[in-house]
C-alpha cells in the first residue's frame, strides 16, 4: 500500500486527481501519524478527525475533483483563523470556547480548492510571542524537541515538520510565520500588504499581519499561495538574475548574529553567485529608532486585540505587553513611522531586487513554560533570537524564510529572503534555486 506521509501537497493532489488514491485514504493515514505522534510534538489544539473524514468523502465526490489544485490535501489552520464548526481560541483562556459560523476566507478558498482541514493548532496567547506554549498546549520543533517550534504559528510550523499534514496556514505580524519556519525547517513567505486577505484575530495589528503557507518545498508554498490570492499561477519562465544584497546586520542595534545563521546566510549567497545572480555585501540603512518602532507596533497590536477580553483570564505577560501597549496606539495609527521606514529603506531596494539575511540571530529557546514567566524575560528571548524580521511587517514587503544548512544539534538554520513590493514572484524564483542547488531534508525523523 502506497504511504502519503511525506509527499508534497502537489503530489497528493496529483494522485486524488488521477484516482491513485481517495481523499479519504490520504486524510486517515494523516490522522493516524497525528494520533501517534502529537501527543510528542503538541501541533494541534484540536483535531478534528470525524469531520475532517466526512470533509474527505465530499471532497472525493466532487465532480470536479479532477480540477481541485489541492485535492484530497490535509490542512493545518492556526488557531486565530475561523474554521466553521470550531472554536477560535487564539492560545487563550479569554477567548470563548463557541463554534465559528463561518471560514475565514483563506480557509474557504483553501476547502474551495480541495483541501481538507484536519485541526486548528496552537498559539501564544493573543499569537503575541515567538514560543508556542499556553493553557492550550505546547508546540514543540520536531527536529529538537527540547527547543520551542517557534511562534506565533508554531503549531502550524510543528505539524508540516513532524509529517502530520504537508501544508498548513499560519500568519506573519512581527515574522511569525518566518521565525517557526526557520526554526522547523519549512519555507513560508510572508506576502506583501493586500496580495493576502488578512483578518487575521480582531485588529490585523494595524496591517501588519498577512496571512501565507508553511510548506516543505516552494512548489507548495507557491501552489498554496496562489490560491490563498486567488490567482492564477504564472507559468515558469526562463531563470533570470538579479541584484542580491546580503546582510548580516541585525536591524535592531546590539544584537549579534551567531555564526551557525551568519555561516548559512554566506553560503546561501554563495550558491546563488554560482547561478549567476550579482550579490554584494550591503546592510540597509535601517534606524537606531527601530527598537523603539517595533516595541511599540508589537505592544499596541495586542493592546487591540486584548480589548473586550477579560484580563483575570490573561497571562501576566500578555496583560503587561497590552498595558505597555496602550500608550502607543494613538500614534501607531497614524502610521507615521512606518512611513518614515519605507522612504529610508527604499532607495536600498532600487539599487537591489533582493535582500538575504540570516533568517534568526540564534536558535530557539528551549521548550518551556514561558506563559508563567515575567514579560521582561519573554520580550528579551524574543528579541534576541529574532531580530531580523519585524522590518519587514512595518513596510508590509514580501519575505521569505528558506530552510539553508543546519546547527550542531542537527536541527535545520535558515536565510531570510526580503523584496520591494510586489516580488512575491522573484522570492520565490530564488528560494527555488537555493533549493534545487543546496536541497535540504523535508521532515524530521520520528520515526
Amino acid at each position: 500500500m502506497t504511504s502519503w506521509i511525506g509527499r508534497t501537497a502537489a503530489e497528493i493532489a496529483a494522485a486524488v486527481q488521477e484516482k491513485r488514491a481517495t481523499p479519504r485514504e490520504v486524510v486517515a493515514e494523516h490522522l493516524a501519524r497525528i494520533e501517534r505522534l502529537d501527543g510528542r510534538i503538541g501541533a494541534f489544539r484540536t483535531v478534528r478527525a470525524e469531520a475532517a473524514l466526512a470533509e474527505a468523502d465530499e471532497v472525493g465526490a466532487r465532480a470536479d475533483l479532477a480540477e481541485l489544485p489541492l485535492a484530497g490535501v490535509p490542512i493545518a489552520v492556526k488557531d486565530n483563523l475561523a474554521v466553521r464548526g470550531e472554536s477560535k481560541r487564539v492560545g487563550s483562556a479569554a477567548t470563548l470556547d463557541t463554534p465559528s459560523a463561518e471560514d475565514h476566507v483563506t480557509v474557504a478558498r483553501l476547502r474551495a480548492a480541495g483541501a481538507v482541514v484536519v485541526g486548528l493548532t496552537n498559539v501564544p496567547e493573543l499569537c503575541v510571542f515567538g514560543t508556542t506554549e499556553g493553557v492550550h498546549g505546547t508546540a514543540r520543533n520536531p527536529w529538537d524537541t527540547s527547543r520551542t517550534a517557534g511562534g506565533s504559528s508554531g503549531g502550524s510550523a510543528a505539524a508540516v515538520a513532524a509529517g502530520l499534514v504537508p501544508i498548513a496556514l499560519g500568519n506573519d505580524g512581527m515574522g511569525s510565520l518566518r521565525i517557526p519556519a526557520a526554526n522547523c525547517g519549512l519555507v513560508t513567505i510572508k506576502p506583501g500588504h493586500g496580495v493576502v486577505p488578512a483578518g487575521v484575530s480582531d485588529g490585523d495589528w494595524f496591517g501588519m499581519s498577512e496571512n501565507g503557507p508553511l510548506a516543505t518545498t516552494v512548489e507548495d508554498a507557491r501552489l498554496m499561495l496562489h490560491i490563498l490570492a486567488d490567482t492564477e499561477p504564472a507559468s515558469p519562465s526562463a531563470a533570470t538574475t538579479h541584484t542580491i544584497a546580503l546582510s548580516l546586520r541585525s536591524p535592531i542595534a546590539g544584537i549579534a548574529i551567531t555564526k551557525p545563521y551568519t555561516a548559512a546566510a554566506r553560503e546561501a549567497a554563495g550558491v546563488l553567485m554560482k547561478a549567476g545572480h550579482q550579490v554584494r555585501r550591503a546592510d540597509p540603512s535601517y534606524p537606531l529608532s527601530l527598537s523603539f518602532t517595533s516595541l511599540a507596533h508589537w505592544t499596541a497590536g495586542t493592546s487591540e486585540d486584548a480589548q473586550g477580553l477579560d484580563p483575570r483570564q490573561l497571562t501576566r505577560r500578555t496583560r503587561v505587553h497590552a498595558a505597555v501597549g496602550r500608550r502607543f496606539v494613538k500614534g501607531v495609527r497614524t502610521g507615521t513611522s512606518r512611513d518614515a521606514l519605507r522612504r529610508r529603506l527604499e532607495p536600498f531596494f532600487e539599487e537591489y531586487d533582493v535582500l538575504l539575511t540570516p533568517a534568526l540571530a540564534r536558535r530557539s529557546p528551549k521548550s518551556a513554560p514561558w506563559h508563567e514567566r515575567g514579560w521582561l524575560r519573554n520580550v528579551l528571548a524574543n528579541t534576541n533570537y529574532s531580530p531580523l524580521t519585524p522590518p519587514w511587517n512595518l513596510t508590509g514587503w514580501p519575505a521569505m524564510s528558506v530552510p539553508f544548512g543546519t546547527l550542531p544539534s542537527g536541527a535545520p538554520t535558515a536565510v531570510q529572503l526580503v523584496g520591494r513590493p510586489g516580488s512575491e514572484a522573484v522570492l520565490l524564483e530564488v528560494a527555488e534555486q537555493l533549493e534545487k542547488l543546496h536541497p535540504w531534508e523535508r521532515t524530521a525523523p520520528l520515526d
